[in-house]
């Protein structure tokens, strides 16, 4: 085996002449090398000069301490990861981040990004929730590869539809004797749980000091066994999880991680109804669409025992996918998972989009519904628990295809703060141009029955107003009394200061305005101020008032910029009605 080396003697080298960038996978086992160029990806072991085997092709690259290193060319594996959400419900902005983690990763590498369905459980399933899935995943851009609806190599992509492969695998790992079968009904186990609850064991599980209690395989004789198997008697199929026995694998993100295999129960592989649970689904389906990563959230390490020693017994562990588990996306105050109670108690969004149970009509709303846009959430994604290094904040997609690296993703939980989250979304509306956005902006002022007819001041429109807005809605706040004059106008913000000077001013600057023969901003803000001199105000005390005038309050961008788009006759009208609200 190679020796666990540092590999920084061979950063920024070539091979074979070709620029190589180093990722490192498996660190002390596989460091894995890129083209820019071409994509294409090698595997190397990192080995010093007196363990590099004979049989493989290497490249000195390097050399530190007195010690030689080579890189050794082992055999290329395509990236293949993949998303396996189940269609229970909304998905949640965790959810998404583990699609982003698993698509840039993919992308970074020439890769494929796969999207299956697990849908096993089927008293959670919720019509319409896969569909709700695919629509999420477009939005934010990240297109499967392979999936139900985009079809591939390695379908079917439903876990329902692939049922019969899971019975055949499980009755294998019976005949191993790593599986067994069980008889307990659920008020067997309901008592089980009761008899055996202590203080110091709250809640006991079905592991390998309890199974011998049960009515299964293990404790039944073959003659029953097989009766009960013959008259249909409904039955599990569990996992035989071994005593005692250390289990390790390395985490691309936590490194080396080890369990006591006495402390993990004895999980269900396949249910009554004939439909494998999780932890079988995800071993085959993984080894059978031959998945080479694994990025799932940290949630799932506790039943990292039982799918290891599933991978050992079915497929071999060298067979077994670089598993990634992501850290969780924590509450803004830091105590825990974010959940959608939070969204609702904090007034923010969990979900990608607007979800309603059809089962109970709740309803959430997404962040594409309170008008965030796709770049800025995938953007905020991308940094709740990863950055490149740098100061950079702001990044494209292919931007991200190509920093991303699982070495920058933190081991520890992110914060989720909603501020920030808009902070990305201003930032992202403020930097792309206004026709990017404009068609989701136009629906908006519509549903406010706004008709927008020239796209060409639309556009203006937007561009003028798109550094004061922070969500998409807020554009209709910012700019609709460019299209339709404010219902309301607050006066209450001019009386103050009102004076009789001052009214006389406006009634005179309507006489000027309509006699003004080129209806442009620098002309408007000239005769404007001319006036004003004229009657020995300061520009300054009469400018609010006429923006009051014309926006309705005291928002919206430089006050002749908003009178010449929205034109002599609307200009003068909007200033005659205030007044007329001021004498009243």
């Amino acid at each position: 085996m190679a020796k666990k080396v540092n590999a920084s003697p061979i950063n920024n080298r070539t091979l074979n002449g070709v620029a190589l960038r180093r990722s490192p996978l498996d660190k002390g086992r596989l460091i894995v090398f890129q083209s820019p160029a071409t994509k294409s990806l090698r595997f190397y072991c990192y080995v010093q000069v007196f363990l590099c085997s004979p049989q493989l092709p290497s490249t000195l690259c390097g050399e530190g301490l007195g010690v030689r290193y080579y890189l050794c060319r082992m055999d290329a594996k395509k990236v293949r990861v993949r998303f396996a959400p189940s269609p229970t419900g909304g998905l949640h902005l965790g959810g998404v981040r583990t699609v982003l983690f698993n698509y840039l990763f993919a992308k970074h590498f020439g890769g494929d990004f796969i999207l299956r369905i697990e849908d096993t459980d089927q008293t959670r399933f919720v019509e319409g929730a896969e569909e709700y899935i695919f629509n999420c995943l477009e939005w934010c851009g990240l297109v499967p590869d392979e999936s139900a609806v985009h079809g591939g190599p390695y379908g079917p992509y439903r876990q329902s539809e692939r049922k019969p492969l899971y019975l055949e695998y499980a009755e294998q790992l019976v005949k191993q004797g790593h599986a067994y079968y069980a008889f307990d009904t659920p008020q067997e186990l309901e008592e089980m749980r009761t008899k055996f609850k202590t203080k110091e064991n709250p809640s006991p599980q079905y592991n390998h000091e309890l199974r011998g209690y049960m009515r299964n395989a293990l404790t039944l004789g073959e003659a029953e066994v097989a009766a009960l198997l013959a008259t249909g008697t409904p039955y599990v199929i569990r996992i035989k999880m071994p005593e005692h026995e250390e289990i390790r694998f390395t985490d691309m993100i936590r490194g080396e991680v080890s369990f006591d295999s006495s402390l993990s129960d004895d999980k269900v592989l396949l249910k009554a109804d004939g439909m494998p649970t999780y932890h079988l689904a995800v071993v085959i389906d993984d080894y059978l669409m031959k998945i080479t990563h694994a990025f799932r959230g940290e949630e799932w390490l506790p039943s990292a025992p039982a799918h290891v020693l599933l991978w050992k017994y079915l497929f071999g562990l060298e067979n077994m996918p670089q598993w990634a588990h992501l850290p969780l996306i924590l509450k803004p105050e830091g105590n825990g998972k974010l959940s959608k109670r939070d969204g609702d108690r904090l007034g923010f969004p969990v979900f990608a989009m607007d979800w309603t149970d059809p089962r109970t009509g709740e309803a959430a709303t997404g962040f594409k519904e309170r008008g965030f846009l796709p770049e800025a959430f995938i953007n905020m994604l991308a940094a709740l628990g990863w950055n490149d290094g740098t100061a950079q904040e702001i990044f494209t997609l292919d931007e991200l295809v190509e920093k991303f690296s699982m070495d920058r993703v933190h081991k520890g939980g992110a914060k989720f703060d909603f501020e920030k989250a808009k902070w990305f979304n201003q930032e992202w509306i403020k930097r792309l141009p206004v026709t990017h956005y404009a068609a989701k902006v136009k629906g908006m002022f519509a549903e406010k029955g706004i008709a927008i007819e020239d796209d060409a001041k639309f556009y203006t429109v937007l561009e003028m107003v798109k550094e004061r807005c922070i969500l998409l809605p807020d554009f209709v706040q910012q700019a609709s009394f460019f299209f339709l004059a404010p219902v309301e106008i607050d006066t209450n913000s001019i009386k103050p200061k009102w004076t009789a000077q001052k009214n006389q001013f406006f009634i005179e600057l309507i006489r000027a305005y309509e006699l003004i023969p080129y209806w442009q901003h620098d002309d408007l803000e000239k005769e404007f101020k001319e006036m004003a001199a004229a009657h020995q105000i300061k520009p300054g005390d009469l400018l609010l008032p006429l923006r009051i005038m014309l926006v309705g309050g005291k928002f919206g961008p430089g006050v002749f910029d908003i009178a010449t788009i929205i034109g002599k006759e609307d200009t003068l009208a909007r200033i005659k009605h205030t007044l007329g609200l001021l004498e009243a």
